[in-house]
């Protein structure tokens, strides 16, 4: 307790010789659902240390690090990191901002979450709407199996289904909206995922994209932020990106010009391809 006191994160009462844990502190440090809980990142921290020499062979040849490839801590850290931003602005901010969107899925429509990771954020959309159909996609059977157990403690499998599969290539046509959260820029073909998102929404269908926001220049990201992306795009996003066919490299620091330009891109062969999809467990 003194060395967490020495750090400051911790208060020392030196009239009654006891610590404690202020409301400050508390909100990043204790309450998982704060939109300050900072924990999370760390845990996803501790995984690209232990993951350090894959990403060292990675950088000799090229090949990428595939997110399955990861230590787990890196799948339930990024929940725990994702999750507060999630509660606090995915169902009250982000989608009532989307025009017509919010009306159809409380009218019952249809939503496929791709890359959904652990499902906290499909999860969270179906307690809100529950007259609608969900269903996350991810490549990562063991993320798809923690979202399937997810469902049911939270009394919403009735509505969510979770299901194994890549960005290119998920089942099922006539969706209301399409959602990524936080995944395209970890794709290795994320123009093919556009296309195939594309063919897969009803003619007035809403694809919803979710990414961390960077500046287009790189003069623009050298601050505390872009200190961060450009660290895990380092160590998470481009590796996984490489390891996939096509292999474009995003990164989490692309920018919204770039970003444009790669989900506003014609492709041809919408769904061909035996390419896998690493988005997986981004997305909680």
């Amino acid at each position: 307790m003194c060395a967490q006191a020495a750090s400051g994160y911790v208060a020392y009462d030196a009239a009654t010789g006891k610590f404690h844990l202020p409301d400050e502190q508390a909100m990043a440090l204790a309450v998982e659902n704060s939109p300050a809980f900072i924990p999370g990142a760390y845990q996803s921290i501790a995984s690209t240390v232990l993951d350090e020499p894959k990403v060292r062979e990675a950088f000799q040849t090229g090949k990428g690090v595939g997110w399955h490839e990861h230590n787990c801590n890196l799948f339930e850290g990024t929940e725990r990191f994702f999750r507060p931003g999630y509660s606090a602005h995915l169902v009250a901010e982000w989608i009532p901002a989307l025009d017509g969107v919010q009306a159809k899925l409380q009218a019952g429509g249809t939503l496929a979450d791709v890359g959904c990771g652990y499902g906290v954020s499909t999860i969270l959309m179906a307690q809100a709407y529950p007259r609608a159909t969900f269903v996350g996609f991810d490549y990562h059977a063991p993320s798809i199996e923690w979202a399937r157990a997810s469902a049911v403690k939270a009394g919403v499998s009735d509505r969510v289904k979770f299901e194994v599969a890549a960005s290119k290539t998920f089942p099922g046509q006539n969706y209301d909206v399409v959602a990524f959260f936080d995944c395209l820029h970890d794709m290795g073909d994320p123009a093919g995922a556009a296309a195939h998102v594309r063919q897969a929404l009803k003619p007035d269908g809403t694809w919803m994209i979710v990414e961390p926001f960077a500046n287009d220049r790189v003069e623009d990201n050298l601050n505390p932020v872009g200190r961060i992306y450009y660290a895990a795009s380092t160590m998470i996003c481009t590796p996984a990106s490489l390891s996939q066919e096509v292999g474009l490299a995003l990164g989490a620091p692309a920018g919204e010009a770039r970003v444009k330009k790669v989900v506003m891109e014609d492709r041809k062969g919408v769904g061909e391809g035996k390419g896998v999809d690493r988005s997986g467990g981004r997305r909680m």
